[in-house]
């Protein structure tokens, strides 16, 4: 596993994700911003991400693509990225005891609640990723949620132990560099493809969930990813869909 990773903390800022680029050249690969408070964390689809200060993980890790950093990505095989990313958060909370799955493309899910999210942004260059900045909030010790916030939990509702948030990111940063640094050097992308699938949360099973825009609800059984990223779903006359992100909502 490696060493250590560069960690630059902070007490307060905007967002991670703004930090990293504001300064973008004085992070190397595979450095992270991390902020004991965030005032303005961004989340999927526009949302906000509403964290307490102090308490959890608010991060964010950059991945260098050519030269200095990993091989070239191509822009097709981006969603590589996220597979890394959701499955180095697994590993990481496996082995706190705490059991997840994969809310597609990249949320964390425990017995059906949000412990972490994530916002993946990259930026392009003639059909190659040439630099990615994974934003991370995990929740580690808050208990107490906004009410706006359907399905929280956190590492310390489920264990009851309180959590050294610097301490955990350093162990979580290195599981997450080391996820990298396979998949990106081209080893188990194979094994990694079949245990994304395998977590899928709602793999296999008929849920409600909800087309966009236009909010079409149906019926339909999740049964894996493709190539590119979409997610696969079979609707109740056996019909298989395709869904890009933002394409589709799960209905909670």
């Amino acid at each position: 596993m490696t060493d250590k990773v560069d960690i630059r903390w902070m007490e307060e800022t905007d967002s991670t994700q703004d930090e990293v680029k504001r300064h973008f050249p004085d992070y190397d690969n595979l450095s992270v911003a991390a902020a004991l408070l965030q005032t303005a964390g961004r989340g999927q689809r526009g949302n906000k991400w509403l964290a307490r200060g102090g308490e959890n993980l608010t991060f964010s890790m950059v991945l260098r693509f050519g030269g200095t950093g990993f091989p070239p990505l191509e822009a097709s095989e981006g969603f590589r990225i996220t597979k890394a990313s959701t499955l180095a958060i697994v590993k990481y909370l496996n082995a706190n005891g705490i059991a997840c799955s994969i809310k597609w493309p990249n949320d964390i899910y425990v017995r059906g609640k949000k412990i972490c999210g994530m916002l993946i942004e990259n930026s392009l260059d003639s059909g190659l990723i040439t630099s990615s900045v994974v934003g991370i909030g995990l929740n580690v010790n808050q208990t107490d949620f906004p009410a706006s916030l359907v399905n929280p939990t956190s590492m310390t509702m489920l264990t009851g132990r309180q959590y050294d948030l610097k301490v955990e990111l350093d162990s979580l940063a290195r599981i997450l560099a080391d996820s990298y640094g396979r998949l990106f050097s081209g080893q188990d992308i194979d094994s990694a493809d079949r245990e994304y699938e395998s977590l899928l949360y709602r793999r296999g099973v008929f849920h409600e969930y909800a087309t966009s825009p236009d909010g079409e609800r149906f019926e339909g059984k999740i049964l894996g990813v493709s190539p590119g990223g979409k997610l696969c779903v079979e609707d109740r006359k056996g019909e298989l869909k395709k869904f890009a992100f933002k394409e589709i909502s799960y209905i909670i």
